[in-house]
């Protein structure tokens, strides 16, 4: 069958190029399949891959059933004619098949197997909407009770499907199932639950509570819809209670943000924020010791960065009102410092002004001083300190100039 489904497509290869102009066709060069140059000529305008792809569609052509589309009702009769049996009689015998394996918690078999029937008697009540007529093996049409009994079995075969969804989680395919037996039955109960059941389970609550309470309509004492609706209560009481917690949260996160933005307003700080800021887990700018005091100081991460060596240290917490000297105490001696040149007074430390240049800070200054200046921009609120041994500091201020010149420049030029 695929070696006839290649033959169409080089026949329609070959149909398109006589039809570009290449050459009038001859008998060497029409396709010898006659079904094959049918095809080409009623797919002319199509390429060869939509040709095909529209070929695989069809029973005949087709190479998998198990991707075939559910809704062709070629494929269902083809199925169809596999069991002997009426329509009734074969999808009955699928549903007791499924009734066994769910007994036993083979959910996915029993799915499969309830499947099976409902294909089998879907496809019947797909020939009646159109008009036509069906019958029993003799050729004889079908009686009404036939045909009531094949809708009851077919709304059972939904109901029993929705029921192997529901425990494989598959919650929209349960009340979609659910929702085709109550087309056929609106008093069916049991899909009302399993519907109710499936929407909770994924806080649709107003669409249960609806399909539930059209159940309780029906039956008022039915204990399964009377737990789903005792559960309902609880979840939505629940899911408030969480839309409550989010909404303080970010009520409480917004005033913050509010305070902190105001604070550094009034002390004159600059900030920046850049596309990409560094990761720093639970370190942040933020007012302490009450984020919600106005009258809080500030506390900022710093990150100390050594230059010559290519080293750096993270300080979680640098407070407004510290100094450098409070730091420095306790992070020398750097145990990667193997001449010493590291020590509270052999050092010099700079930050970066907006315009690129550099500021000393002084080891005694409160950090506030420093930044309070209007020429400092704390960038993704982290403030930056370089420290450079004393005796290589003058070398690495005008070597650092001198970069930052250049780069300046650079961007001159493709500005």
């Amino acid at each position: 069958m695929e070696a006839l489904v290649d033959q169409v497509g080089q026949a329609m290869r070959t149909s398109s190029l006589d039809a570009s102009g290449t050459g009038p066709q001859t008998e060497a060069t029409m396709p010898q399949l006659p079904l094959a140059h049918a095809i080409a000529k009623a797919n002319q305008g199509k390429t060869v891959d939509e040709v095909v792809a529209d070929l695989k569609k069809t029973p005949l052509f087709m190479t998998d059933l198990d991707d075939a589309d559910p809704e062709n009702d070629d494929i269902a009769a083809l199925q169809a004619l596999s069991y002997e049996g009426t329509p009734l009689e074969n999808a009955s015998e699928f549903k007791e098949r499924g009734n066994e394996c769910f007994k036993t918690k083979g959910y996915a078999d029993a799915k499969e197997f309830y499947g099976k029937g409902i294909s089998i008697l879907v496809l019947e009540e797909r020939k009646r909407s159109r008009g036509e007529t069906t019958t029993n093996l003799e050729g004889e049409p079908d009686s009404d009770d036939e045909i009531a009994n094949q809708r009851q079995t077919l709304e059972a075969l939904y109901v029993n499907r929705a029921a192997c969804h529901l425990s494989l989680s598959n919650y929209r395919s349960c009340w979609t199932d659910c929702a085709a037996a109550i087309r056929l039955n609106p008093r069916n109960i049991k899909a009302h639950y399993r519907s109710a059941r499936a929407l909770l389970a994924v806080d649709r609550i107003a669409e249960a509570d609806d399909v539930c309470a059209r159940g309780l309509e029906l039956d008022a004492d039915n204990a399964g819809l009377k737990a789903v609706a005792e559960d309902l209560i609880k979840r939505a009481k629940q899911l408030d209670s969480q839309r409550k917690i989010v909404a303080e949260r970010e009520a409480r996160e917004k005033r913050r943000a509010h305070l902190l933005k105001a604070a550094l307003h009034a002390r004159n700080i600059k900030t920046r924020t850049t596309a990409q800021p560094p990761e720093m887990e639970d370190a942040k700018l933020e007012l302490v010791p009450d984020a919600d005091d106005p009258r809080s100081t500030l506390s900022f991460p710093a990150v100390l960065l050594y230059p010559l060596h290519l080293e750096s240290d993270f300080i979680k917490a640098f407070n407004e009102t510290q100094s450098l000297e409070d730091h420095l105490s306790y992070v020398f001696p750097l145990p990667w410092d193997r001449e010493g040149e590291y020590t509270p007074a052999g050092v010099e430390c700079y930050v970066e002004t907006r315009e690129g240049g550099l500021l000393k800070m002084g080891k005694r200054v409160s950090l506030l001083k420093v930044l309070t200046t209007g020429k400092v921009e704390v960038v993704d609120e982290v403030v930056r300190i370089f420290v450079v041994p004393r005796a290589k500091a003058e070398a690495w201020v005008k070597e650092h100039k001198a970069k930052r010149a250049r780069e300046k420049g650079e961007e001159e030029q493709v500005n």
